[in-house]
């Protein structure tokens, strides 16, 4: 199996369970692997036969905007399965830090794999 990754992608959304964290908007980080069979893409060379990473980064994004969860592991799981659902993935590992979350530490998070 191929893989397609994604390092580093911010996003911001309303996420946490103190009432504080409910009324602001936090940075997220979330790193991807995408397995996918690329071998129509590497024989084609067209985008529409490849897993497009700026297009699943712009919809990752986009659902973490629209979020409101409290819970890392509840967006995780919505996030693994909207990408499932939209591209042809047969399989993902999502890494999502919540920096500053614990003062002590660099970042705190979830590490999901799927399906």
């Amino acid at each position: 199996m191929d893989t397609v990754f994604i390092t580093g992608l911010k996003a911001t959304s309303v996420i946490g369970c103190y009432d504080w964290e409910r009324d602001i908007r936090q940075t997220l980080v979330i790193d991807l692997a995408l397995q996918a069979d690329f071998g129509r893409a590497a024989a084609t060379d067209a985008l529409e036969d490849a897993l497009d990473y700026a297009a699943i980064s712009q919809r990752v994004i986009a659902v973490c905007d629209a979020s409101r969860f409290q819970l890392l592991e509840a967006l995780a799981e919505h996030l693994a399965t909207v990408l499932l659902a939209e591209h042809a993935i047969s399989r993902l590992r999502m890494t999502i830090t919540k920096p500053g979350a614990v003062s002590e530490a660099e970042g705190v998070g979830v590490v999901i794999e799927r399906p």
